[in-house]
């Protein structure tokens, strides 16, 4: 019994363990050339809700999004804007119905994000922390 007690509990352990590294940190990235040092979570989210189309250096934001399938995508939306992956979409649906946003471009992976932004002086997007390299600069970090 006490053998049974304790491969559980170090089961759960483990367990506990993997499910707190999953959640990696995530990075808001925009163009090496940006003027931007450092963004706001607010500020952040008020570009990826469709709220503001303006980087707060004055430029013309083109934000871009992971596939919807991406755990990072959950994570960057439910840390930076408190919303769940339903809320968004039919925050987008409504915005895009009236006519009054685009959604961020939807990209296929963090590679594609990276790239975009590094080509694209405006561009803002999100990629786990550790895919982060000199072709973009970090203005917040999520954990």
């Amino acid at each position: 019994m006490t053998t049974k007690f304790t491969l559980q509990t170090l089961l759960v352990a483990g367990l506990l363990s993997v499910a707190q590294f999953a959640a990696a940190e995530v990075a808001v990235i925009v163009n090496p050339k940006s003027p931007l040092a450092s963004m706001t979570a607010d500020q952040v989210s008020s570009i990826f809700l469709g709220k503001s189309a303006t980087l707060p250096s004055g430029g013309t934001a083109v934000p871009t999004d992971l596939p919807e399938s991406s755990a990072v995508r959950d994570q960057f939306y439910s840390k930076a804007a408190g919303k769940t992956s339903a809320q968004v979409k039919a925050t987008w649906a409504r915005l895009t119905f009236s006519g009054k946003a685009t959604p961020p471009k939807e990209l296929g992976s963090a590679a594609d994000v990276k790239k975009f932004v590094a080509s694209n002086p405006d561009a803002i997007g999100y990629i786990e922390k550790s895919a982060v390299d000199g072709t973009v600069k970090v203005v917040l970090t999520i954990d």
